[in-house]
């Protein structure tokens, strides 16, 4: 779509440098031109919580290392920036995960779809639900499907269909995993309303799971379930900045923004270092607690929502070991602890077996996760505290020996937004309170998806917003305009 002569002169600012800002800031350059458009980051880096480190032969991810291949928007980005080409999956090896339950690493099973199971023979097989337990799973297929629309937890929700055992010992593991949440709290419709469709329209959550799987891979050809590029996460984040600069666009690094503000008929944006920015329309793709501090004294309603939606804070400890020094085979991709089982740790990766290229020859590189929501006290200790008690872990676990030669702490304080029961009506009174400012766009993982493909698709979907708005006879009709006119 091509510009008018009075929407060439529009100036749109995007709070937030990570990849829903950056997404955001490139879309709608690209479904504009002639737009001045400035992105404004508080960090001294561009990115948000991808952040990627080479040196001596590794390549150390300090936040996500991979997105969903299933859901569009990262692929169909990766593509369109010309990275498609370096995009691989996980390695050939075993792709397997093993459960911590009873001080024994077990293998999950076989089959899990959308953290749901689908295919009873290895669960059977498998020594992680008892005989009860197994039984009660497979119950799901006679039990009627609740009625009624209301949300409930996804905790709940898995209880109900499958049984305790299969919530603790499976799921639960895998869905904090993602969010690093309580699921007991967590509302189903906002995290994984599919699940909820499987019900509805099969009558059980398997015989759903099952259908919709073979729908999708009707329709998708086979690819792995997680993509990355080959040299890490942040030549996504280097090329949007490539690309946004040769548009023209001003990115700013290490500088915040204090308010956002109404002054007349054009937004103001207030910076930190009390520079203030005019602007006609704003995108704020920060966190949502951040968003609300800018925006509360332009709509305290719409602040107040903003900054009702929790986080959790954790942190990723990456250890370097000559392998020789890890006594467990490392035949899988790494392992998963319920919260049940009382740890603070969530996980542990094993880097260099699930990611070609990413530790040299005769070394094994581990991640380890730590932190829950309700469950931070972990990280009020040093670095130094975080490394012990992550090597204390892999030593247990997998038999390592002596101290790690190479160790990373990466913390993410108040890093991964929660879904709780009740997020998709604050989400439909956040939409109400943005009717009042047509100019205005959110984006970012604290809306509609944690994942690396929801934040994209969020920034794009501001990036329509504001098209649209710049588009309308009410912000074309601006004194200014008509007087450039």
């Amino acid at each position: 779509m091509t510009c008018s002569t009075n929407d060439s002169a529009a100036h749109v600012i995007v709070v937030g440098g990570g990849i829903a800002g950056l997404t955001a800031a490139d879309h709608l350059l690209r479904r504009r031109s002639g737009l001045r458009l400035t992105l404004i980051e508080a960090d001294d880096r561009l990115g948000g919580k991808i952040a990627t480190e080479r040196g001596d032969g590794f390549v150390i991810e300090r936040g996500p290392d991979s997105f969903l291949a299933a859901k569009p928007h990262a692929l169909a980005l990766c593509r369109d920036l010309g990275l498609e080409e370096t995009l691989h999956g996980p390695t050939p090896r075993p792709r397997r995960a093993y459960v911590l339950r009873d001080a024994r690493l077990h293998e999950l099973p076989e089959g899990l779809s959308g953290l749901t199971p689908t295919r009873l023979g290895p669960i059977a097989r498998s020594n992680l639900l008892s005989m009860r337990g197994k039984l009660r799973l497979t119950m799901d297929y006679a039990l009627p499907m609740r009625a009624g629309d209301d949300d409930e937890s996804l905790g709940g929700f898995i209880r109900r269909r499958l049984g305790d055992e299969a919530w603790e010992r499976l799921v639960e593991p895998l869905m904090a995993g993602i969010s690093a949440g309580d699921g007991d709290r967590l509302s189903l419709l906002a995290t994984f309303p599919q699940l909820r469709r499987a019900e509805l329209e099969h009558g059980g959550l398997i015989a759903g799971v099952r259908a919709n799987r073979r729908a999708v891979g009707a329709a998708n050809p086979p690819h792995p379930a997680f993509l990355t590029p080959a040299d890490g996460l942040d030549r996504i984040v280097q090329a949007l900045a490539a690309r946004l600069r040769t548009a023209g666009a001003v990115l700013e690094t290490g500088t915040g923004v204090r308010e956002i503000r109404r002054r007349g008929e054009r937004a103001e944006v207030v910076l930190r270092d009390d520079r203030r920015l005019a602007a006609d329309a704003v995108i704020v793709a920060t966190p949502a607690y951040a968003a609300g501090e800018a925006l509360a004294r332009l709509d305290q309603a719409l602040a107040a929502e903003l900054h009702a939606i929790p986080y959790a804070s954790s942190a990723i400890i990456t250890l370097g070991f000559p392998r020789e020094r890890i006594a467990h085979p490392l035949d899988a991709h790494g392992y998963l602890v319920p919260r049940a089982s009382g740890s603070p740790i969530l996980a542990c990766t094993w880097v260099s077996e699930k990611w070609a290229g990413r530790a040299p020859d005769g070394w094994a590189l581990l991640r380890v996760f730590v932190g829950r929501f309700g469950r931070a006290e972990i990280l009020s200790g040093t670095d130094e505290d975080l490394i012990a008690a992550a090597t204390a872990e892999v030593t247990q676990r997998l038999g390592a020996t002596g101290e790690p030669t190479l160790a990373r702490v990466q913390r993410w304080p108040l890093g991964m937004p929660q879904y709780m029961l009740g997020h998709p009506e604050r989400l439909r009174r956040i939409e109400a309170a943005l009717e009042a400012h047509p100019w205005l766009a959110l984006a970012g993982n604290a809306y509609r998806g944690v994942g690396l493909p929801d934040a994209i698709a969020s920034g794009q979907t501001a990036a329509e917003r504001i098209a649209a708005w710049l588009a309308t006879p009410a912000w074309l009709a601006t004194p200014e305009l008509l007087a450039a006119g």
